[in-house]
């Protein structure tokens, strides 16, 4: 099971590199994006090998790959400032 684990987290990493080498000006913040990729192909890991039971390695990964890809891209985004993704609040003028 620690290898799936593995394999898992290594596979969603190397998903988020590769999405913050292709769209780098399209994605919030890279370690964001590099955090998400291997915590959500963990999740996606621990929920098919409980629905599958142990034994489908090839099948965990293959839905541990999907859900990376899933969560990250709702992080993809047409319009993210280089600043961060709050809104601008202008200061107060001074007196």
């Amino acid at each position: 099971m620690i290898w799936e684990v593995l394999g898992a987290a290594a596979l969603g990493l190397a998903l988020a590199y590769a999405a913050t080498k292709r769209l780098p000006a399209r994605l919030p913040n890279r370690p964001l994006v590099l955090a998400t990729g291997p915590g959500a192909a963990v999740l996606g890991g621990l929920i098919s090998r409980i629905v599958l039971g142990p034994g489908h390695a090839p099948a965990t990964l293959a839905v541990a790959a999907g859900v990376s890809v899933a969560i990250l891209s709702l992080l993809y985004s047409e319009n993210v400032r280089a600043s961060g993704l709050g809104p601008r609040v202008p200061s107060p003028p001074r007196a």
